[in-house]
């Protein structure tokens, strides 16, 4: 529960402290005086945005801060045990700090953290009810939030939203890959086709020199025939004056003069090893006149391979030397193309699968929502009946969905539907109740709603607003029952609900005209009377009118 709000700096308190206690907490006070600021204070605590026009004027920081008594909120310890943020196991501090620079920061037990988390942890501790909780109710979106908290269905409403999320997701994500496929599949034929024509081309590495090679060789077969035995009959194989006959000769010739000297030998050596050069050259040109063909078919078969492999170049406007590679990368792609297909395949059954976790959890949830609904309705009537709607006749109603509208929310509408009077029929709130109405039923669906919270500390700005007299009475012993389970803070300007708190604030704004500040005190019993008169009352309180207020706190 909240123990204590300590404000500093902020709108018109420069510095306040106030403690709190169990059971129904009611603050009063002049119109002005500044009753709501303490609920603003304890909003920007919990999470809420801020603003720096609200600091007090002449300051430079705001600080505020809320103490809560944890040791019974095990969800709320767990929570602060994952993030690593446990203190104190009695309470916690809650702290928010506002700059006139327009800087904010938060704190969890005296550590920084983002305000998600601050607004995360808050919701743990304290569920504010506002003064315009009654237009909330005009929407229908409303209703489904208010239905889901009385029957304990967050968590639930939650997972549903989850689902439904990744449906749609994979969804999204499979009909954009199905919207691509005809230009997928036409990418694939075509791939197919070039894969299937270069397969049949068959180009190895290598072949490509080697069969321009040989087209020379076979083009240019009888000049190189022609050629090469010329060059034998020069060098071995013509008459008497072949390089190998006059080689011979030379030594001949050589041999006949003095050996002895040293020039001749040297001459000797050079012609030795020049015929042995043109003996082994002879040999090779003869391996390669021996090499040397003239066949019309092979080269007609060369040209035809050379002319097929330089028109698939062609059409792809590669060389002939990229096909190999260019090869390679079409049967990649058209391999990966092929996963996709499969892929396509696996995430259709993924959306199949999500659909069917959503439609699981939305029919569970619409279950427990039907059932809530019937407890809410009966809970709701006994409440109207006695805010003196004796006639009123409270329907939660679950309208089933299309297909095509199913949504994060579930699977039906939740719409509030009220009947005023005997056999009249169930219409939308907005269309049948008027304005003291609504503002009753909204309040007995808050109590209502309010009884199945986990929430410890529940707060009432100004709910009782528009009602009046023993209806008010009602409503202050509703608050003061619930104020036995949990905390009740409830601001009002109603006697009759003043009367049933078990502890009573008085906020009054102290000072000169300029530089008035807001101070608030605990009352004591004499003080209760008193204060209750002056809301009973006009200007000037009577004998009359302490009196009627004695009684009201007596009873």
């Amino acid at each position: 529960m909240l123990t204590q709000i300590t404000i500093r700096n902020f709108a018109i308190v420069d510095a306040l402290e106030v403690e709190l206690d169990n059971g129904m907490t009611v603050i009063s006070g002049e119109t002005g005086a500044g009753k709501s600021i303490m609920l603003d204070a304890l909003g920007l605590c919990l999470g809420n945005r801020a603003d720096s026009d609200s600091l007090y004027k002449g300051a430079d920081r705001a600080e505020l801060t809320a103490c809560f008594d944890i040791r019974e909120l095990g969800s709320a310890l767990l929570w602060l045990q994952e993030h690593e943020l446990e203190c104190d196991p009695r309470e916690c501090l809650m702290r928010r700090v506002i700059t006139r620079e327009g800087r904010s920061r938060s704190y969890i037990n005296g550590r920084p953290v983002p305000l998600t988390l601050m607004r995360e942890f808050g919701q743990f501790l304290v569920d504010i009810h506002g003064q315009h909780e009654h237009q909330r109710l005009l929407k229908k979106d409303h209703h489904r939030v208010l239905l889901d908290a009385f029957g304990g269905q967050g968590e639930r409403s939650d997972q549903v939203r989850r689902h439904f999320h990744k449906w749609r997701r994979l969804h999204s994500e499979f009909r954009a890959l199905t919207e691509v496929s005809e230009e997928r599949n036409a990418r694939v034929q075509l791939l197919s086709y070039q894969v299937e024509e270069l397969d049949q081309l068959d180009l190895q590495p290598g072949e490509l020199e080697a069969l321009e090679q040989e087209q020379q060789r076979l083009e240019n077969a009888d000049g190189l025939l022609s050629s090469g035995h010329q060059l034998l009959q020069l060098s071995s194989e013509g008459d008497d004056t072949h390089c190998l006959s006059m080689l011979h000769h030379c030594l001949q010739l050589l041999g006949q003069l003095d050996a002895q000297d040293e020039r001749l030998r040297q001459a000797d050596e050079m012609l030795n090893s020049a015929l042995i050069q043109v003996e082994e050259a002879s040999r090779e040109v003869r391996h390669f006149i021996d090499g040397i063909e003239i066949n019309p078919e092979r080269q007609q078969e060369v040209e035809e391979r050379l002319s097929a492999i330089y028109d698939v170049a062609r059409k792809h406007r590669l060389l002939p030397e990229e096909l190999p590679a260019f090869h390679q990368s079409l049967q990649q792609e058209l391999a990966g193309l092929t996963q996709s297909d499969e892929a396509l395949v696996e995430m259709e059954a993924e959306v199949v699968r999500a659909r069917d976790e959503y439609l699981g959890s939305a029919a569970e949830l619409s279950l427990a929502r039907q059932q809530a609904a019937e407890t809410l309705g009966t809970r709701v009537d006994e409440q109207l009946h006695a805010l003196g709607m004796p006639a009123a006749h409270f329907t939660a109603c679950l309208t089933p969905l299309d297909e095509e509208r199913y949504n994060a929310n579930g699977l039906e509408e939740v719409e509030f539907l009220i009947s005023t009077n005997e056999g009249q029929p169930a219409r939308a709130l907005a269309k049948v109740a008027s304005g003291g109405e609504l503002s009753r039923i909204s309040l007995a669906i808050q109590v209502i709603t309010a009884q199945s919270s986990s929430t410890p500390t529940l707060v009432f700005d100004e709910v009782d607003v528009g009602i009046g007299g023993g209806i008010a009475e009602v409503v202050g012993r509703m608050l003061h029952a619930l104020g036995k389970r949990v905390q009740i803070l409830c601001v009002t300007h109603q006697p009759q609900v003043a009367a049933q708190g078990d502890q009573h604030l008085f906020v009054s704004k102290n000072g000169k005209t300029t530089g008035k500040h807001t101070r608030v005190s605990r009352l004591s019993d004499k003080q209760r009377v008193e204060e209750v008169a002056r809301m009973l009352g006009g200007v000037d309180i009577t004998r009359t009118t302490l009196t009627h207020a004695q009684e009201m706190l007596s009873a």
